[in-house]
């Protein structure tokens, strides 16, 4: 019994980099038959971005679009309209995320698709919400960051580099398109009730600030109380009118922070520096007391400033200093090891060459190894983030450019007089190069 949740629904992706391939990806994996659009000759601007070999598709563009299929299409020729035209008949889902406008100047706008097909569901990734002043804006991963809260928030709080500072986490691309893939998912849904598809936008900006959610909550108590107890400013800083930058705290009321250790491996070099942990202290009672008793500091325990929790707020910077000096001779493991047995929220700072030789991780989701044949062979990659009781992603490799086109047109009805022409006259393949004439 095939369970693949997505079995039978077709898609055409008509989108490029990552946001919008994140989200297609995850279709395909789920079952679905996705038809990835790329120019003829050109392909989608990853294949090219950021390459180990310059004769092979970058692993950017491999991580991205596994187990699709591959159309090379110039949809601004007749024949690349009708050809669109007709996958888009047949499709469920129509997924883009060009810059404002394309779309539309392109003729494949929300209203003309709708009128093609009043049964599928059209998704779009732009920058900015549509009631948005920067609605117009082109938008990058960075973009989406500093407008929705996310980099002035995050970053180091005193010193040199008290900038704003976006995240390594993909906030504003691979989040957004996992934002739309809910969307889709939401319509699909509502087509069982309804017969329609619907039209899905989702916001470069919308996904981070959802990310941001419990900053806008920081900023309603500072709006209130004119202080944060959980931000290391607080009894004796400064606070501004904004929700400051506050280094590495937890956020949640508790007090976390990260911890320089002793090196634990060749990983934890000088150029790394990842020999580090991140130990919270949690404010009840007992839990408390369980993580004095593992680090010795049972003399908190009657100390008036530290043995209440909004004691312990007011004297933060003590704490950070003394948890610092237990951690200092002790590896990242050792310390988690040795919290880790009382309960204490730990965790070993890990990079990403641990977490990619981590074995355990290989379980056909977390990490996943594809075999993408020929010169590339074996790239390891992030699997579907959920598990389901009843049905397991299978990896497959990323498309060759073009490598579906002729399989796709034949699905259409086109005969193979008329896929030699469209190849022939620009709407598959790029246009021959005139010759240069030959020098007297």
């Amino acid at each position: 019994m095939n369970t693949a949740p997505l079995q039978g629904i077709k898609v055409v992706d008509f989108t490029e980099v990552q946001s919008g391939p994140s989200c297609t990806q995850m279709l395909a994996w789920l079952g679905a038959d996705v038809i990835k659009i790329e120019r003829p000759g050109v392909g989608d601007a990853t294949r090219k971005e950021l390459q180990f070999n310059p004769d092979l598709p970058s692993y950017y563009y491999l991580q991205l679009n596994s187990d699709k299929k591959s159309l090379t299409l110039d949809a601004k020729t007749p024949d690349g309209k009708a050809i669109l035209t007709k996958l888009i008949k047949e499709a469920d889902i129509f997924v883009e995320n060009l810059h404002p406008g394309a779309m539309d100047k392109l003729g494949f706008s929300w209203e003309v698709v709708h009128q093609l097909n009043p049964r599928c569901i059209y998704g779009t990734i732009k920058g900015f919400p549509l009631s948005s002043k920067y609605a117009n804006l082109k938008a990058y991963e960075p973009i989406a960051q500093v407008t929705a809260a996310a980099a002035s928030t995050t970053g180091p709080y005193t010193g040199p580099d008290n900038i704003p500072t976006q995240s390594g986490a993909a906030l504003g691309d691979s989040n957004t398109g996992m934002h739309l893939l809910i969307g889709l998912l939401a319509a699909l849904c509502q087509r069982e009730k309804t017969g329609e598809g619907v039209y899905v936008y989702q916001s470069m900006h919308n996904a981070c600030l959802n990310l941001c959610r419990i900053k806008t909550r920081d900023q309603l108590t500072l709006d209130k109380i004119g202080y944060l107890t959980q931000f290391p400013q607080y009894p004796n800083g400064k606070f501004g009118d904004c929700v400051p930058r506050s280094g590495n705290i937890e956020g949640g009321g508790v007090l976390g922070w990260t911890y320089k250790c002793k090196p634990s491996g060749p990983m934890d070099s000088e150029e790394d520096a990842n020999n580090y942990v991140y130990v919270i202290l949690q404010r009840g009672a007992k839990d408390f007391e369980l993580a004095c008793q593992a680090m010795g500091f049972e003399d908190w325990l009657t100390n008036p400033d530290f043995n209440t929790a909004d004691a312990r707020d007011r004297h933060k910077q003590e704490i950070y200093a003394r948890i610092g000096q237990w951690c200092a001779d002790k590896t990242k493991y050792e310390v988690t090891e040795i919290l880790g047995k009382y309960g204490v929220p730990v965790g070993p700072v890990i990079s990403t060459k641990e977490l990619m030789t981590d074995e355990t991780l290989y379980d056909g989701n977390t990490l996943v190894k594809i075999n993408q044949g020929g010169e590339i062979g074996e790239f390891v990659t992030v699997g579907c983030p959920f598990t389901m009781s009843n049905y397991q992603p299978t990896y497959g490799p990323a498309p060759e450019l073009g490598g579906n086109t002729e399989e796709v047109l034949t699905a259409l009805g086109y005969t193979q007089d008329e896929i030699n022409a469209f190849a022939a006259n620009g709407t598959t393949k790029p246009l021959a190069t005139p010759a240069a004439p030959a020098s007297k």
